[in-house]
C-alpha cells in the first residue's frame, strides 16, 4: 500500500516510539507529585517542553501542552481573545474548522467582531488585505485590547503557504496580535523568527502521536485557559500532562527540523515530477491552491491537489485505493460531509468542480516512481470514467 494521506496522519516514526518509552514505564509517575516518580516525569516533560520551545525559537516557558491542534488552536483565539479582552479577530475563510468554529463562538457568546479577509484563488492572503482589513475594523470598542490575527502558515487541503513574515510585520505596524496555525507546515517549514505572538503545532502531523500538541504562546500575552482545575502548564491547562506525549512530540519535531533542508528538497522535486505527470495524463486535471509545485515558499513540498472536471472525486480515491493508494478529497476533519470544500469555494471554485477535488499528501520519503504513480492515477480516472 502507497499511504498519501500524511496531512491527515503520519505514522509515529521509531526514534519517537524508543523516547516515549521510559515515561510509560519507568518515568510514569504524575509530574505534579511531589515524590521521586513525579520528579522523573517533571524531568521529563521539562526537558520535551525546552526541546520544543528551541524549535519554534520561544522561551520554554511560552510552550503549553495540547491534546493537539485543535485545542491550540482553540485556545489561541479563545484563550488571547478573553485574556486580552480583543473586540476584533480577523482570520481567512480558508482556514481549519477549528479556527472558523473558535471564531464562531467568539461572535456568538462574547460579541467579539470577526473578519473573514478574501483570499486569491491560490489560497493566499495578500499582506495589503490584512491591512486594508485591519484599518477597516478600526473603530468603536476598548483602545487597550488589541486585534487578533489568526493564519494557517501553509493550508491543508490545498498546500498554499503564506507569507508569515510579511503579515506579521503588516500586524506589529497596526498593533494586532498574530496567531500562526502552523499543524500543517511545522517540520516542512521554518518557523524560529517568523515573529508570531502564538504557534500551534500538532504531533500527530511529524510523526508523534495523536493526541498531542502545543502551542507556544509569548509570555506577555494574557490566555484565558479553556480547561480549569489545577493550574498545571503554568495555569494555563490544567489536568495531568501527557508525559509520553510531550517526548514524543520533542523528539519528532527535532528530527523533522534537523531532516527539514534536504527532505524538503527530495520530497519537494518528487512531488514536482508527480503533480507535473498527472496535469499531462489527466484530462481535465487543475491544480488547487499555488501552482508552483516544487517551491517551498509557495506550497508545501509534499502535497499535490487537483480537481477533476466531470468525474466523481470520491469515486477516483475509491479505485485508488482498490489499486492500493490511499489518499483524500481534503480535511479528515470534514469527513461525512457531503458539502464542498468550503477552502475551495473561498478560493472561487464552482461548488460542482470542488466536489471532484483529489488530495495527495506524502511523507518524508519521498515517491520513488512519481511517473508511475501519475499513471496509476490516469487509469483510474480513466476507470470511473468508463463505467
Amino acid at each position: 500500500m502507497l499511504y498519501a494521506d500524511h496531512a491527515a496522519t503520519s505514522p509515529i516514526r521509531p526514534e519517537v516510539l524508543n523516547a516515549m518509552r521510559p515515561a510509560l514505564t519507568g518515568a510514569f509517575g504524575n509530574p505534579s507529585s511531589r515524590h521521586t516518580a513525579g520528579e522523573a516525569a517533571a524531568a521529563l516533560l521539562e526537558d520535551a517542553r525546552r526541546r520544543v520551545a528551541r524549535v519554534l525559537g520561544v522561551r520554554t516557558g511560552d510552550v503549553v501542552f495540547t491534546a493537539g491542534g485543535t485545542e491550540a488552536n482553540n485556545l489561541a483565539l479563545k484563550g488571547i481573545a478573553l485574556g486580552t479582552g480583543a473586540d476584533r479577530v480577523l482570520t481567512t475563510p480558508i482556514e481549519h474548522e477549528s479556527v472558523l468554529a473558535s471564531l464562531d463562538y467568539l461572535e456568538r457568546f462574547h460579541g467579539v467582531r470577526g473578519t473573514r479577509i478574501p483570499v486569491d484563488p491560490t489560497g493566499r492572503l495578500a499582506p495589503a488585505a490584512l491591512d486594508a482589513a485591519l484599518d477597516a475594523t478600526d473603530g468603536p470598542g476598548s483602545p487597550d485590547s488589541p486585534a487578533l490575527v489568526s493564519v494557517a502558515h501553509a493550508n491543508n487541503e490545498v498546500g498554499t503557504v503564506q507569507d508569515a513574515a510579511a503579515l506579521v510585520a503588516v500586524a506589529r505596524q497596526r498593533g494586532a496580535l498574530v496567531h500562526l496555525d502552523a499543524v500543517q507546515s511545522a517540520g516542512w517549514l521554518a518557523l524560529d523568527g517568523i515573529g508570531a505572538d502564538a504557534v500551534s503545532i500538532a504531533g500527530h502531523k511529524l510523526g508523534a502521536p495523536k493526541g498531542i500538541g502545543a502551542l507556544a504562546v509569548r509570555g506577555r500575552v494574557p490566555v484565558e485557559p479553556l480547561v480549569h482545575g489545577g493550574g498545571q502548564e503554568r495555569g494555563r491547562r490544567s489536568g495531568t500532562e501527557n508525559v509520553a506525549g510531550a517526548v514524543g512530540l520533542a523528539i519528532a519535531l527535532e528530527l523533522a527540523e534537523a531532516e527539514r533542508e534536504a527532505v524538503v528538497a527530495r520530497v519537494g522535486d518528487a512531488t514536482a515530477r508527480f503533480a507535473r505527470a498527472v496535469l499531462r495524463l489527466v484530462p481535465g486535471a487543475s491544480p488547487t491552491g499555488d501552482p508552483a509545485f516544487g517551491d517551498p515558499a509557495r506550497r508545501l513540498p509534499a502535497t499535490a491537489s487537483f480537481t477533476l472536471a466531470g468525474v466523481s472525486g470520491e469515486s477516483v480515491l475509491l479505485e485508488l485505493e482498490r489499486r492500493g493508494i490511499v489518499s483524500s478529497s481534503g480535511s479528515a476533519c470534514a469527513a461525512g460531509s457531503d458539502e464542498p470544500s468550503h477552502v475551495l469555494l473561498a478560493c472561487g471554485i464552482d461548488p460542482v468542480v470542488a466536489q471532484t477535488a483529489i488530495r495527495f499528501t506524502f511523507g518524508r520519503a519521498p515517491v520513488a516512481d512519481p511517473e508511475g504513480l501519475a499513471a496509476l492515477v490516469a487509469a483510474s480516472v480513466e476507470a470511473v470514467v468508463g463505467r
